[in-house]
């Protein structure tokens, strides 16, 4: 999986319930939490376990941005662009133009 991806994909998990996270902090710190639903009351939940949530929801944005970074960093300094195969260079003496490669064709004419 490339590197950025891992970045948008962890920017996404936190972009999906931002309300949500912060909500259960707030009510955390009243003493009660409730879950809030569109078409019923509000039903009470226990604190602890939506702030359980909330810690792994934020650790899984955190690694996956970090791995994201890392792989950045790490292609950057890394060899990968060292360890081109001879026919997929491109470049002053190699390119994909048709019109560079001079097969005898042209020459003729």
């Amino acid at each position: 999986m490339s590197d950025i991806r891992f970045i948008i994909i962890g920017i996404g998990l936190l972009a999906i319930s931002p309300s949500e996270l912060a909500n259960v902090t707030l009510q955390a710190e009243m003493g009660e939490c409730f879950e809030y639903y569109d078409d019923a009351p509000p039903t009470k939940i226990d604190c602890n376990i939506a702030l359980q949530n909330k810690l792994f929801v934020f650790t899984l944005v955190v690694v996956l941005v970090g791995a994201g970074i890392a792989g950045l960093v790490k292609g950057g300094r890394g060899t990968w662009d060292q360890n081109v195969k001879p026919e997929d260079v491109v470049g002053p003496g190699k390119s994909f133009d048709a019109r560079d490669e001079s097969n005898g064709s042209d020459s003729e004419t």
